[in-house]
């Protein structure tokens, strides 16, 4: 059988399963089908290679002439170049594959790219297998070198000392709220926010190679996981007893040793320790999410969707809040999130965190921005940056 596209293979299929034809058989139509794959991976190969090539290019003309006209440091990592590939491959993709897939698929092949570019070192909140590492991953792509840190504060001053390029931090679950170290870490720092991850959180019941099944004795996972699993831990396991350490990574590394203990952790957690999942997607309430934010240094330029984040300091004065929002709605600026968080050190005082949907150079949001700081004691912007694509 002479090679043949995809359409005339279906063709042919559909001719044999109806009666039209029995000239082929299935043998050879497998054949065809894989020479057929075979040609299709070579076309890949070839066309990844020389986007890899063009990666290389981009990297050449900001090292020699971009970094040379203002003496400075080329920035290789662009978010809302990055945002607007991806959400390209995603309107333009027809499947059969889903939107989103395809869109992983490019993630990873801009992942590698940008590693022959400049390789990127990405600080998260550790351990190894949390869901910080998962948005990481899904952020940056496999090909990115993340380093796992004891707390957000490591996290920030990684970032601040430039021994990481970004660092990727959480920031608001869904079911829990938000995470107050984060918020606390931009009063003290400098760094912007240039990027947002959203997460589902899937939850696993993981068990080791070693384990014995029917001599559990307890249960590890940090304390919100085994929050968020309560009714199925109640409904399963209501005798075993449940430890809450530091993180789902820790959960995970400690049944390398123990043959009676189990962990709740993310599919980031099965790879890393060689676990098995007993059972997966155990969470209370399957739409559970958590955001991230990636920081740095730079500002970002307008993907088209953004958002824009700003703290305020307000006067103590009654009907403060109320005045610092009117310009949002005067202008039409739509605000997606208020968190409020004390103003240390001193007694009493506040800050909020608003964040809005549109970028600073938007003019609706840059008029509301200068309409609110005369109203204010300070205002600082923390980033305008695209909203998470996948």
């Amino acid at each position: 059988m002479s090679e043949q596209s995809p359409e005339q293979t279906m063709d042919n299929l559909n001719q044999t399963t109806t009666g039209a034809s029995d000239t082929a058989t299935e043998k050879e139509f497998l054949d065809n089908i894989r020479q057929n794959i075979d040609a299709v991976d070579c076309e890949i190969q070839t066309l990844i290679n020389n986007r890899a090539k063009l990666a290389q290019q981009v990297a050449m003309v900001k090292k020699n002439y971009i970094a040379a006209d203002d003496n400075s440091n080329p920035i290789f990592y662009r978010p809302e170049r990055e945002a607007q590939v991806l959400k390209a491959v995603m309107e333009r993709n027809a499947g059969p594959i889903a939107d989103e897939k395809m869109a992983r698929l490019f993630r990873e092949i801009m992942s590698v790219c940008l590693d022959l570019e400049a390789p990127q070192r990405i600080a998260f909140l550790g351990p190894v297998g949390t869901f910080t590492h998962a948005a990481a991953l899904k952020h940056f792509g496999k090909a990115a070198d993340t380093v796992p840190m004891t707390t957000i504060t490591d996290v920030f001053r990684e970032v601040e000392a430039g021994t990481a390029m970004y660092g990727v931090v959480p920031v608001e679950n869904s079911s829990e709220g938000v995470v107050n170290h984060t918020l606390d870490g931009f009063l003290s720092s400098t760094l912007k926010i240039i990027g947002e991850v959203e997460l589902p959180i899937h939850q696993n019941f993981l068990v080791a190679e070693h384990t014995k099944i029917d001599g559990l004795s307890r249960i590890y996972s940090h304390q919100q996981s085994l929050a968020q699993c309560r009714h199925w831990l109640d409904v399963n396991f209501p005798n075993v007893e449940r430890v809450a350490v530091s993180s789902n990574g820790e959960a995970a590394r400690r049944l390398k040793n123990e043959w009676h203990s189990a962990a709740i952790a993310g599919d980031v957690a099965v790879a890393e320790y060689g676990l098995h999942k007993l059972y997966s997607n155990i969470e209370d309430n399957p739409s559970n999410t958590t955001r991230f934010l990636i920081i740095g240094h730079e500002a970002i330029a307008p993907s088209g969707q953004d958002k824009t984040s700003i703290v305020v300091s307000a006067h103590d004065k009654a009907g403060a809040l109320i005045e610092i929002l009117k310009p949002l709605s005067y202008h039409g600026v739509s605000m997606t999130s208020i968190e409020t968080r004390p103003e240390r050190p001193n007694k009493w005082a506040y800050v909020f965190f608003i964040d809005m949907n549109g970028h600073v150079n938007d003019p609706n949001v840059s008029a509301a921005i200068n309409d609110i700081r005369p109203l204010v004691k300070d205002l600082r912007i923390l980033g305008s940056y695209p909203k998470a694509v996948l």
